[in-house]
């Protein structure tokens, strides 16, 4: 019977699956690291372990996630994996933000006017339902997309627990004198009806009424300049928000500013002397006249009559008064602005707010009472030019203060609020300078941010940003339980009644607050210590959720009193500097004295092929969802991976798809290509030393542990594109197009124990062993799937998840192994160089139909010195190396490219029919005619096993 030569060639064999089939196979290993309780066994393998923590910033419980929430999510995961890896103990516990005004006002929709009839708590159970529906919907979808964390037990700002922590935090700023209760201009949202903060505000383009107003002088304008006795003086303000004119209060002047007297018409108008040209083509003064200059100083409280109400109005100085635009002469009103405020606190001027919390004003005349604010413009602007005061109008567009949640348009509005002093001495400091601020601004130097530029970012924030308004008018969040004296309204601040009712938040939540009544937390006998009052309400407000998620690791660590402080890092996008970030900083800064981060790390906005922010109203959003149900959740990761995340990045389905295609070439190229010659492999059994490997195997493996030293080094820059990137190229051109091709012949034709198999097998299994440990934390479904094809090791972990990274011992099999070794390095550098040559060479033999596969030639090569040495070392492998099937070797200067040339030939002998090389000796066995010498002596090993 004629031997079936195919059935004595070693061809792969595997149950790893070229096709991934990612959308039905993710869930299924999901469902396995359930049952295994997989986070919880990391946990218990690196116990003892160097603690990392990475402290999640909590998204918001308003919806399902998108790009950006993923792209934030898998960065985050492969931080943890990587450090975990790394063989540290790094727990990732996620969190989630659900107070805040978007909950509330969507419930507000939902409830209708049934709102109104119900209970703070029962509004609060609605909107704890909503959060509760959009956290447990989110949860499902990080983790459906690979990230490891604490899911079952996460943070969440409505929890008691954590709304204790809050109230505790707060309660460390007021017991240090950081809190007072006062009236401030603040940013007003009358859409819902509450105070924002800094953080809560963004500028849009707003288009508004712009008039130039003239405020007649009551005082003697001699007292200005003696050239200005008997005229009939005015002053000329400009401003962009008519409405405001009602609770006009003064005019602000620059005091080091010129200021000009300009005569036109019998009347003389007072004005900027850089703006003087322009106001006067505005108003339409003809022919002004200069009479004098003087220095706004001079104006200094002189009066001046309101345009259209009984009042006198004071001259003020002020230094944010401009002369980049309008008149240099300011109207101010203290209800409707922040500097407004300031000026008129340091003149004594009325900050009572005329307008409501929706914006509507009250208690003015009949042409504007009732109006809102918008709407009020026009009927003001009627009434300033009816008395005859109305010089120009006109609309400008400008940048505008919106509200950052509905995106409407913000006012200032005068309005009893709580607020974190910026400058308070800290409590043990070097003295008055070391307030709230500058020691603040110190400590933010010693975080290391992420890109650098952060640093400066956030400063400058602290630096200029006013007093942390931290109530908000709303029922849906932690309230700010402070007592108030109903005699005086003081706050009672008794640091014993505060721990109580922390106790109190810790049992049964923040609803405690609207449930129990004064006189069963507050002890009998109580007084208020500013009027000796004994009788106390509850403050209303509730806290400004940044303060809220400011609290985080705080409530993190009292839940995990092992984990560190400072955390090592927190990673959120660019808006965070504005809030959760500097939210987070003042609140530790205020409980503990120091930053709540060792290091901050910024990514960048997620755009789509044009360079336009995603969103859903525009069409141009990618679902990550959507790509999980239809790619597999393993392509958001590795997209993630694939971007330059410190950058905006790009996400469409056009990329999706080819990074889907990078991905079918690291599993084909790389795993399954490895694992089908593993079938037979046994590491305990198989494994050949590393002094006995051929110098192919040992030249890729010491390229395998020079990656896997780069590829580490690069999860501790979190260079996640760089590994992206270099592992790529190291499947495609190092394995797939050179090594995989040079061994396959090894591999399938030499008997299957000989050493030249076994040596190829083992360089293949530790070079899969390293792979698949340095992209688990990235492609964490794949690289479980081949996990669980292996060749199974000695104390082999359950999962992949469970093991560390590759140290070099892994990569070369003994730690004693010379990790580098310059000969060789030099040797495979000229020996490869010689291959490109060749292929080219070999190529154009093909194309000219010389040749077919290359098998059907030999060369001669002819090289000069040093590349002949190399040559001549590695001669019995060169066949192997160059795909041909014979190799001769010749010296001399050379005449093709540098100092080697090769010249092809047709092959002698005939073709072997089991491994396709051709051989003058082919047919020598007369056991295996049809074979060469190489295959008969494999043939006679297989019969021989």
């Amino acid at each position: 019977m004629p031997l079936d030569l195919k059935s004595t060639i070693n061809l792969p064999k595997t149950g790893f699956p070229m096709r991934a089939n990612l959308p039905q196979n993710e869930p299924k290993i999901l469902a396995r690291w359930e049952e295994q309780g997989i986070y919880d066994r990391i946990r218990e393998a690196r116990q003892g372990a160097s603690v990392y923590v990475l402290h999640d910033g909590p998204p918001y419980t308003s919806g399902p996630i998108h790009l950006g929430t993923a792209l934030n999510k898998c960065l985050k995961d492969f931080i943890v994996k990587s450090k975990t890896m790394s063989g540290f103990d790094a727990p990732y516990v996620p969190g989630w933000d659900c107070h805040g005004l978007p909950i509330e006002i969507k419930v507000d929709k939902e409830l209708g006017g049934k709102k109104l009839q119900m209970r703070p708590t029962d509004v609060r159970a609605e909107c704890r339902k909503y959060a509760q529906k959009f956290l447990d919907l989110q949860r499902q979808q990080f983790k459906r997309i690979g990230v490891f964390g604490r899911f079952d037990k996460p943070y969440a700002t409505m929890t008691p627990q954590y709304e204790s922590v809050v109230l505790e935090t707060f309660y460390s700023f007021y017991e240090k004198g950081f809190v007072y209760k006062g009236l401030r201009a603040v940013y007003w949202c009358m859409h819902d009806e509450t105070a924002l903060a800094e953080a809560e505000v963004e500028y849009e383009n707003h288009t508004s009424p712009t008039v130039w107003v003239k405020y007649a002088l009551l005082d003697d304008p001699a007292a200005i300049d003696s050239s200005l006795a008997g005229k009939k003086i005015s002053t000329i303000i400009w401003t962009t928000t008519p409405w405001t004119l009602p609770a006009s209060m003064a005019v602000a002047f620059h005091p080091d500013e010129e200021y000009v007297a300009l005569e036109s018409g019998g009347e003389v108008y007072i004005v900027a002397s850089k703006l003087a040209k322009d106001a006067a083509e505005k108003c339409g003064l003809s022919n002004p006249h200069e009479l004098a200059h003087f220095p706004g100083r001079k104006l200094e409280r002189l009066n001046f009559q309101h345009p259209f109400l009984d009042r006198k109005v004071l001259g003020v100085l002020a230094d944010y008064v401009t002369m980049d635009t309008g008149t240099g002469v300011v109207h101010t009103a203290p209800s409707h602005g922040a500097e407004d405020f300031i000026t008129g606190v340091k003149y004594g001027l009325d900050a009572t707010s005329n307008v409501d919390e929706k914006g509507i004003l009250r208690n003015g005349l009949p042409e504007y009472e009732g109006k809102r604010v918008w709407d009020a413009n026009q009927p003001i602007i009627d009434l300033v030019r009816s008395r005859g005061a109305l010089l120009h109008a006109e609309k400008t567009e400008h940048s505008y203060p919106h509200c950052w949640r509905c995106h409407n348009p913000l006012i200032f509005r005068a309005t009893e609020q709580w607020f974190i002093s910026m400058e308070t001495p800290m409590p043990g400091g070097q003295g008055k300078e070391d307030t709230l601020r500058t020691r603040t601004l110190s400590e933010i130097k010693h975080v290391k941010w992420d890109p650098a530029w952060g640093e400066e970012r956030l400063s400058n924030m602290i630096q200029t940003r006013p007093d942390w308004c931290i109530s908000r008018q709303r029922v849906w969040g932690v309230p700010i339980a402070v007592f108030l004296c109903e005699s005086c309204g003081q706050p009672l601040n008794d640091p014993a009644i505060n721990r109580k009712v922390v106790e109190l938040f810790a049992r049964l939540g923040a609803d405690a607050w609207f449930t129990s009544e004064p006189d069963t937390i507050v002890p009998a006998g109580t007084k208020c210590p500013h009027c000796r009052g004994a009788k106390f309400e509850k403050e209303t407000d509730i806290f400004d959720v940044w303060l809220e998620s400011g609290a985080s690791y705080l409530a993190l660590i009292a839940d995990e009193p092992n984990y560190p402080w400072p955390s090592d890092l927190y990673l959120e996008g660019g808006d965070q500097y504005r809030g959760w970030f500097q939210s987070s900083l003042l609140c530790a800064m205020g409980a503990r004295g120091t930053p709540p981060y060792r290091g901050v790390v910024t990514p960048g906005w997620t755009l789509d092929e044009r360079g336009q922010a995603m969103s859903k109203s525009r069409g141009n959003d990618v679902d990550p969802v959507d790509i999980a149900g239809r790619l597999g959740g393993e392509i958001v990761r590795l997209w993630t991976a694939s971007v330059d995340f410190r950058e905006d990045v790009v996400g469409s389905e056009t990329l999706m798809q080819r990074v889907a295609e990078n991905y079918r070439e690291i599993r084909n190229k790389l795993f399954k290509n490895a694992l089908g010659n593993l079938y037979d492999f046994d590491p305990q059994a198989n494994a050949v030393p590393f002094d006995k490997l051929d110098a192919l195997d040992q030249y890729m493996l010491r390229q395998t542990w020079a990656l896997a030293r780069d590829v580490r080094g690069w999860y501790e820059e979190f260079a996640f594109h760089k590994i992206y990137h270099r592992v790529n190229h190291f499947c495609v051109v190092d394995l797939s197009a050179f090594y995989f091709d040079v061994i396959k012949d090894r591999l399938y034709t030499f008997a299957p124990n000989s050493l030249g198999r076994r040596s190829a097998q083992t360089a293949v299994w530790r070079i899969s062993e390293a792979m698949v440990r340095l992209l688990a934390p990235i492609l964490s479904f794949t690289c479980e799937e081949v996990w669980g094809h292996l060749p199974k090791a000695a104390d082999r972990a359950a999962s992949v998840h469970l093991a560390e990274f590759p140290a070099a011992a892994d990569v070369l099999g003994d730690a004693s192994i010379p990790q580098q070794d310059a000969q060789q390095q030099q040797d495979w550098s000229t020996l490869l160089l010689v291959r490109e040559q060749v292929m080219k060479a070999l190529e154009e033999e093909r194309n000219s139909k010389r040749i077919g596969k290359s098998l059907e030639a030999q060369l001669t090569i002819t090289a000069a010195d040093p590349v002949d040495a190399v040559l001549e070392r590695y001669q019995d492998q060169l066949r192997y190396l160059f795909l041909v099937s014979a190799v001769q070797l010749a010296h001399g200067p050379g005449n093709g490219t540098g100092s080697v040339h090769v010249e092809v030939q047709k092959a002698d002998g005939q073709k072997c029919e089991r491994c396709w090389n051709f051989s003058t000796r082919v047919g020598e066995d007369k056991t295996y005619p049809t074979v060469c010498e190489r295959c008969s002596a494999a043939l006679r090993e297989i019969d021989e096993a």
